[in-house]
């Protein structure tokens, strides 16, 4: 892997960026205000680690007990394979709309389309999915949040009720901040993500301060281990790690609002995926590690809250629950961003119903108003679905990883199919807007990419497995077993019917250039 760095004339200016992407065939409409912690504080939100191992770590400890802490590593060594892959394409066509811009563009029109698709679909579920953990967050730091009824399980009629109202609320907030202009969304993720952090570190120190036993507890397979079978629930508790280490590449959703994104995409996607890894590890390690027990059934019930609440005080754990809100926030502001922007790429290539309307931008905001505010909308739609039946819910949030994953193998293998005939050819020797060579996997393009490939097929057909206790925990619908193949095929036919035919691309591109 190569990024040298040349003595160059360091200046920038957002004209340049302006010329190179009207190299690729865009103007710049979406203004250019993102800076390099802006830029990574989008993918790092979209992680979100303080949401989605608050809401999930109960999930990987029930299936492969505190073993299950390897996956996460499997997982990240597998996500990074593909974040390279992406890093080396954002650098290359550094243009809005990312997973469908570079799937087109490596494997033509109608692959590209579907990663667009996919990913659109998979996009709107998953910032439904983590505004509705505000339902786990708010009710317990005031009362007064739970509005409707008396019990806040998610599970229960009033508190499905009052998720959807909680999550809707919040949806209407990012909405909003989203219609004013990408300067105030990279404030208010600025400002979450440095709070994030923070309370990660302050959390994993709390952790390890207070622990019960060493970090050998790694190696403990738990009451699941006991049996013939422990290699089967060690590889369903890779979900956990699965469903959390996704939407590291929003930094490429964003470079047309990005300066230098060239240089700058690159970097914050690797970055971004790494830093959530790496925090993410220590938090699975310090709650192993500071949970009272092990076997009492608690941490695989109650999760990461149940360590927590056994060693904070009230005002202190109070606080990290504001933490928490905070997180939830900007984690459904970045999907619902990289939504908003990967609709409006599609549109302004007219790949879209009334693509016309979805492509305007607003020339005092410098954003696309109305994809934001259908993806709002769209999201709203599938919270209510909780409300009738949160198993169901909860089935939709496990399908739109697969989806997100089928996506990304809609980029990852086609890259591997051009770069055996020999690309990036001559985009190989390609500089940034300061005259530096792009980033290259140079020599180990095609080691990393087959791994990246190998390492997204297993992994779609992990999250597909008809597992009962994930798509059918009751029992009570034996055909939601199926639901991870019967929702992709459904996709793909609701695809194809929206498929827009007889119609040409205003901006076509040769395949693999």
């Amino acid at each position: 892997m190569t990024t040298q760095a040349l003595p160059t004339d360091t200046q920038h200016s957002a004209r340049s960026d302006a010329d190179d992407l009207g190299d690729l065939g865009y103007d710049q409409q979406l203004h250019r205000n993102l800076g390099r912690f802006a830029s990574f504080a989008a993918g790092f939100s979209f992680v979100s680690i303080l949401t989605t191992i608050f809401q999930l770590f109960g999930l990987g400890f029930g299936f492969g007990g505190p073993a299950f802490f390897w996956t996460w590593v499997v997982v990240f060594i597998g996500q990074y394979m593909v974040a390279l892959c992406f890093a080396e394409l954002s650098a290359r066509y550094p243009v809005s709309g990312a997973i469908y811009q570079w799937s087109r563009r490596m494997g033509g029109e109608i692959l590209g389309w579907f990663g667009g698709w996919f990913m659109i679909l998979a996009q709107i579920v998953t910032a439904s999915a983590a505004a509705i953990a505000l339902q786990v967050v708010l009710p317990n730091i005031w009362s007064g949040f739970q509005i409707i009824g008396e019990d806040t399980a998610l599970t229960s009629t009033d508190g499905a009720a009052n998720a959807v109202l909680l999550g809707a609320s919040l949806l209407v907030i990012t909405t909003f901040i989203n219609c004013i202009g990408v300067r105030w969304m990279s404030y208010v993720t600025t400002i979450g993500v440095i709070c994030e952090l923070v309370g990660v570190v302050a959390i994993i120190g709390v952790l390890f301060f207070n622990s019960n036993r060493g970090p050998d507890v790694v190696f403990d397979t738990g009451s699941a281990g006991q049996g013939d079978g422990y290699i089967w629930a060690w590889i369903a508790s890779g979900l956990m790690a699965a469903y959390v280490m996704v939407g590291f590449g929003s930094a490429g959703e964003l470079a047309e609002e990005t300066k230098n994104p060239r240089r700058v995409a690159p970097k914050t996607i690797r970055q971004a995926l790494t830093l959530s890894a790496l925090g993410g590890g220590l938090l699975i390690i310090g709650a192993l590690m500071a949970a009272p027990s092990l076997t009492d059934g608690q941490l695989a019930e109650q999760g990461l809250p149940y360590v927590l609440n056994s060693v904070l005080s009230s005002p202190w754990g109070t606080l990290l629950l504001i933490d928490v809100a905070i997180a939830v926030l900007i984690c459904t502001l970045a999907i619902q961003t990289a939504a908003s922007r990967l609709m409006f790429s599609m549109a302004r290539d007219g790949r879209l119903p009334a693509a016309e309307h979805l492509a305007k931008v607003n020339p005092r905001t410098g954003t696309p108003i109305l994809p934001s505010a259908i993806v709002g909308v769209a999201c709203i739609v599938v919270l209510l679905v909780n409300v009738g039946n949160d198993a169901i819910f909860a089935t939709l949030t496990s399908v739109c990883i697969i989806l997100i994953y089928l996506a990304y193998l809609l980029v990852t293998g086609p890259l591997l199919y051009q770069r055996l005939r020999g690309w990036p050819g001559k985009r190989g020797v390609e500089t940034d807007a300061e005259g530096r060579p792009l980033f290259s996997l140079g020599k180990f393009g095609i080691v990393v990419n087959v791994f990246a490939v190998c390492y997204g097929a297993l992994m779609i057909i992990n999250l597909s497995w008809p597992r009962a206790e994930i798509y059918n925990p009751s029992g009570d619908m034996p055909w939601m077993q199926w639901a991870g193949p019967l929702a992709v095929a459904i996709c793909i036919i609701a695809g194809l019917l929206a498929f827009p035919r007889n119609k040409e691309h205003p901006r076509p591109v040769t395949v693999g250039e």
